[in-house]
């Protein structure tokens, strides 16, 4: 059975199993987490370039993320050692920063969690380096309408199941498949809580989403098979077959007549191209 705990302000917030309902002030905190994440992803754009290293960017991702007065949630989390994951062709989620430079034609995901005033803004957006190829774009368009077919569902009222139908019908419907070894979650003060957004589920099965709820969308979608292995590193996720996935992520609130996206970019760089 499903649990619900409202979430007062001084209140201690356990990770529990309980889903969180919150408040004005759950809202607020979320809205200016949220901003500087996507501003992070947005100020990404120019520097996603042939050439430049994943290193390089997890150093600008660090920095502007304690600029804006936030720490990375991932920096330490589990033993992680970096402020953001950057995901590269197949590499479905996790992806390490390193050394290695983007090439022209790759697709890359990075995801970043700015944890600002104990609220934390998870985000995660595809870019293209160079000359893609239009079959790698069209994977990363329809993982963005994934995305937002997604957040379309979510209403007071609604089952969480709704949203990974929609999800997993539109990649079906374009020849792809969803993973399913990786899920949104729910998030506020903690990183990751309840409950778990599986992408892939059935219309009108699992909990009702009431207002205050807060959690992630975040479909990765795969152009071959849909399994997922974990690399020996104990983070990187690879496609098994090799092919080509993508994935966007936003953090989102229900309110008592819908949605509300912490994560937008204000900039309107929710998905390539961005010039």
């Amino acid at each position: 059975m499903t649990e619900y705990q409202v979430i007062e302000s001084a209140d201690t917030v356990l990770r529990d199993g309980t889903i969180k309902l919150h408040g004005p002030e759950g809202f607020e905190g979320m809205r200016r987490a949220g901003a500087l994440a996507a501003d992070i992803l947005d100020a990404m754009v120019p520097l996603v370039v042939p050439g430049v290293t994943t290193a390089e960017l997890d150093d600008a991702v660090r920095e502007m993320t304690l600029a804006g007065g936030a720490v990375p949630a991932t920096l330490g989390y589990r033993g992680y050692t970096h402020s953001c994951c950057i995901s590269i062709n197949h590499v479905i989620c996790h992806g390490i920063p390193s050394e290695k430079a983007l090439k022209d034609g790759d697709i890359v995901n990075i995801d970043v969690t700015p944890l600002l005033d104990g609220w934390h803004g998870d985000t995660s957006r595809m870019y293209l380096v160079g000359d893609v190829p239009l079959k790698a774009r069209k994977l990363v368009d329809v993982t963005h309408e994934c995305l937002m077919l997604g957040i379309e569902q979510v209403k007071p009222g609604a089952r969480l199941g709704d949203i990974g139908a929609v999800i997993e019908a539109h990649a079906r419907e374009n020849r792809y498949t969803t993973v399913r070894e990786f899920c949104g979650h729910g998030l506020g003060r903690l990183f990751h809580d309840a409950p778990e957004v599986i992408h892939a589920a059935k219309a009108g099965t699992g909990p009702e989403l009431k207002p205050g709820m807060f959690f992630t969308i975040e479909p990765m979608i795969n152009a071959g098979k849909p399994w997922a292995k974990v690399l020996k590193d104990g983070w990187t996720a690879v496609s098994r077959d090799k092919s080509l996935s993508a994935q966007f992520e936003h953090s989102l609130g229900v309110t008592e007549t819908g949605v509300e996206i912490f994560t937008k970019s204000r900039l309107g760089l929710d998905k390539p191209p961005y010039s």
